[in-house]
């Protein structure tokens, strides 16, 4: 995701995360087209149409990017606030881990490395890739190979983290109300991600969005023909500015869908998960010195 600030106005010369280049081809092929029906309007035979159709159908086309952007901007808030309550939850778990694990410095470290890997854990998995982040050299090679192979690491890691407290609350160290609270936080973790697979797992409907695109494609194409009669050659940049503020808002909407990938304008997810790693290594006991 890239930082920027709001209140100046510098990045309107920014190329990087803009949806320039993603458009350039379509609005390129625009461009041309409408050259060619220019210079065959001039030298061959008048291509001019009426421009009523077009300005009855540019409403409809609005409602359509209109919804096509809104659809794709809630799927990205929604994934921030999902991912603002995986950062909430590990700070709780973290400080009930702390709290009631304190006595046993061995079972908060695990418990805590444990918590550390989720969000890495998780951000890969959306990602259609395996890893649990730095936290992963400190874990055992058997813990390591076991949430790697498993057929949902932060799963895994919550499961492991859930026999922890169980152990815990054999012993004597919880309360079975304690327990009952610690593992509603846990479940909150695996409602986040599981609510996170849900946006990544379900686009937009394809009807919606491949008629849509027709109806770009098929306005764009025609637009020169109606702009003919009053512009002129003028109608070679007209439609190219108006194709490519159209392009622009559908590629708007594709970029944002689904916002927990590498993209320019996806959610900040490293620095999230780095920010949850933080705060958790920062309850974790201190290694005693060696004698």
């Amino acid at each position: 995701m890239i930082d920027y600030d709001p209140h100046r106005w510098r990045e309107l010369f920014q190329w990087k995360g803009t949806m320039v280049l993603a458009i350039s081809r379509r609005a390129g092929l625009v461009l041309i087209a409408a050259a060619a029906i220019a210079i065959a309007d001039h030298f061959w035979r008048p291509l001019a149409i009426s421009a009523e159709v077009h300005a009855l159908l540019g409403p409809a086309l609005s409602l359509l990017l209109v919804f096509r952007t809104n659809a794709s901007y809630d799927r990205f808030w929604e994934g921030r606030k999902l991912w603002g309550g995986i950062v909430n939850t590990s700070r709780n778990l973290a400080r009930l881990v702390t709290v009631h694990l304190g006595s046993d410095a061995a079972m908060r470290k695990r418990a805590l490395q444990l918590l550390a890997a989720f969000p890495y854990a998780a951000m890969n998995d959306l990602r259609g890739t395996r890893g649990i982040g730095p936290i992963e050299k400190e874990l055992g090679e058997d813990d390591v190979r076991l949430c790697l192979q498993a057929n949902h690491p932060p799963s895994w890691l919550m499961r492991e983290l859930s026999a922890i407290f169980e152990r815990a609350k054999r012993t004597g160290m919880l309360s079975d109300i304690v327990q009952m609270e610690i593992d509603t936080r846990i479940a909150n973790h695996v409602d986040n991600i599981g609510a996170c697979e849900r946006i990544h797992k379900t686009p937009l409907p394809f009807a919606y969005v491949v008629h849509l695109r027709r109806a770009l494609v098929l306005y764009c194409a025609t637009l020169p023909f109606a702009l003919l009669a009053r512009f002129g050659w003028g109608a070679i940049p007209i439609a190219f500015l108006v194709a490519t503020v159209l392009f622009g808002i559908e590629e708007i909407g594709v970029e944002i869908e689904d916002p927990f990938g590498t993209d320019d304008n996806d959610l900040p997810l490293e620095q999230i998960c780095a920010s949850i790693e933080k705060h958790v290594r920062s309850q974790m006991p201190a290694e005693e010195p060696a004698r």
